[in-house]
């Protein structure tokens, strides 16, 4: 079974451009990471301030190392969380059928 992350984003007001950055350079790096599977960051048009990421690991280990690697204490931590008003993140496993 795969792990699966996903998350929810609320920008501050007036952040929605630095968060939006940060996912430009989050999302093909963490799509390099040993582990992962799938990485999509999605914004809504309706509502800009709002960014969703779906995240699917090869198990829980490997989503764990995704918040240790540079680009991510970097892009995540240093810049994107910083400006959000909310992180939500849900968590499941594949069922593999």
């Amino acid at each position: 079974m795969a792990y699966v992350c996903s998350a929810t984003w609320i920008a501050k007001p007036g952040e929605e451009e630095t968060v939006r950055t940060a996912l430009e350079h989050l999302s093909p790096a963490s799509r390099e990471e040993p582990g992962n599977l799938y990485y999509q960051a999605y914004q809504s048009p309706e509502e800009p301030n709002i960014f969703r990421i779906f995240e699917v690991y090869v198990d829980e280990d490997a989503f764990k190392a995704h918040a240790t690697y540079p680009h991510f204490e970097k892009w995540a931590l240093g810049s994107a969380i910083p400006a959000l008003e909310t992180r939500q993140r849900d968590f499941y496993e594949t069922l593999d059928f």
